[in-house]
């Protein structure tokens, strides 16, 4: 509970330096180069810990495969639950209340052509995969360096390297708050959506939890760490860092690989599941990264409508990532 605490007010005070300093917002563009900054450290450092940890990377074939398992439940189920939410709602494949829009008209642009929406695929996985590398580099320092350096006094290390995880998730999580708080477009857009928007992200959280406590007792994880890591949302680099900070390293080594996997599947699948089952139901699958790397994807395989429900989407399974991860592990 303290940790939890901390996350959430240390976000919260990012974000009133970034509400305070919107009118500076040209001269912080900053911000998010310290944000990436204090990213890569973050992912360095949990790689390390990885690779020092022998009960990591002895399994780490299990580890993957208990990671795709919980990826492709996670998708699927959260897929299905705004699927049901959709129609509960009475609205139609193409996100309108009104049954009587013809699909002629719902139907994306003519603009949205099979060429554009592979230019916006082929660039939404690059940072994602600089994030892969910095973690494996860090796993192999941890692996070929630091086994060498802390032999037979670890527990020195795991300190010093637990201290630094926890001061770049707090710092992560102040320029995140601030960079929320620069942005009037997040409240703008709960406004314009009205209150309804929340229900899809509502069913994305139930749904997810559901396949990730269905997908963990498959792959024999405890149901503490399953519905931790589905809490993660796709956040890679803030949910395994929690779950590390907490002392789960074999799952949070799950919870990056499983945060990453459903990044890249939703990449592939959202143009599938916005033409075979609904607009809405891409908003869900991302998690976290409905609101930036995959909102673009969003926006050409549906219509601009459905944008703004991806991104206050990922805004709030963003915010809610500090929230359920430490509650579900119990801090």
């Amino acid at each position: 509970m303290a940790d939890l605490c901390l996350y959430l007010g240390i976000t919260l005070v990012g974000y009133l330096l970034g509400y305070a300093s919107r009118s500076y917002r040209s001269r912080l563009r900053w911000v998010g180069t310290a944000q990436t900054v204090f990213l890569f450290a973050l992912v360095l450092m949990m790689g390390m810990k990885m690779g020092a940890k022998e009960e990591v990377t002895a399994h780490l074939g299990s580890i993957g495969l208990t990671a795709l398992i919980m990826t492709i439940f996670t998708i699927v189920f959260s897929v299905l639950g705004i699927y049901l939410t959709r129609r509960l709602m009475g609205i139609d494949k193409f996100g309108h209340l009104k049954a009587a829009v013809s699909a002629q008209e719902s139907q994306p642009s003519p603009e949205n052509t099979a060429a554009e929406k592979a230019d916006s695929n082929a660039g939404v996985g690059g940072m994602t995969m600089m994030i892969v590398l910095a973690v494996v580099g860090g796993m192999a320092v941890g692996y070929f360096a630091i086994r060498r350096l802390f032999a037979g006094n670890m527990p020195a290390f795991d300190e010093y390297i637990s201290l630094g995880i926890k001061v770049g998730l707090c710092s992560l999580l102040v320029f995140v708050g601030i960079d929320l708080g620069l942005d009037p477009s997040v409240v703008e857009n709960f406004k314009k959506v009205g209150v309804r928007v929340l229900a899809f992200p509502a069913a994305a959280v139930v749904s997810t939890l559901l396949g990730a406590g269905i997908a963990g007792a498959l792959t024999g994880l405890s149901l503490r760490e399953s519905l931790a890591i589905g809490a993660g949302f796709g956040w890679y680099s803030l949910a395994p860092g929690i779950i590390m900070d907490a002392g789960y390293v074999t799952a949070s080594a799950i919870s990056f690989l499983h945060n990453v996997l459903r990044e890249l599947l939703s990449v592939l699948f959202i143009p599938v599941v916005a033409q075979k089952i609904g607009y809405v139901e891409t908003t869900g699958m991302p998690g976290a990264a409905a609101m930036d790397v995959c909102l673009p994807l969003v926006e050409k395989s549906t219509s601009s409508e459905i944008t703004v429900y991806s991104f206050v989407s990922g805004v709030i399974l963003s915010a809610l990532v500090p929230v359920l991860v430490p509650l579900l592990l119990g801090i």
